[in-house]
């Protein structure tokens, strides 16, 4: 499989732009290489969206990037300490090359929304219209982390 690099950075965008939340977007980019349907890559990234259940924890983008890593490299045996930190430096690899791109990993810093007073957030999303996108810089965010990705592997031969 060989990865052409805009064509993911496309494919998470548009689905983001379907409506599918930032992490989903990310994860069902790369289908192929989670050897998943978007279906159940849907069902399984949906909690991580909105900074995990819209908590605005760790970005959504950053948390999908984490699923497709543990596609990449895989750590099933919790004896096997070596691939664990194969997995992990991945992880913080991509974190950190985000981080780096975008000044944080965390959805509240990234969308300005810090310092909390209060934690007024609800569990129900945005509705996505012209004038969410106006104001999110969400979809330029799944597209540096789909990107992101999509460089790796293709780096890496893949």
């Amino acid at each position: 499989m060989k990865i052409n690099i805009d064509e993911r950075v496309e494919r998470a965008r548009n689905y983001f732009l379907e409506g599918y939340n930032c992490a989903q977007a990310v994860v069902m980019a790369f289908d192929d290489v989670m050897a998943m349907d978007v279906v159940a890559l849907a069902r399984l990234a949906a909690p991580f969206g909105g900074g995990m259940g819209r908590m605005r924890e760790v970005c959504g983008t950053v948390s999908g990037m984490t699923m497709v890593a543990g596609a990449i490299a895989p750590s099933a045996d919790p004896k096997n300490l070596e691939e664990r930190k194969n997995n992990y430096a991945l992880v913080q690899t991509f974190a950190e090359s985000f981080r780096r791109e975008n000044g944080d990993i965390v959805c509240r810093r990234l969308l300005g929304l810090e310092p909390i007073v209060e934690r007024n957030e609800t569990a129900m999303p945005s509705e996505r219209t012209a004038e969410y996108y106006k104001k999110r810089p969400c979809v330029e965010y799944v597209a540096c982390a789909a990107r992101i990705v999509a460089e790796y592997l293709a780096a890496n031969g893949r």
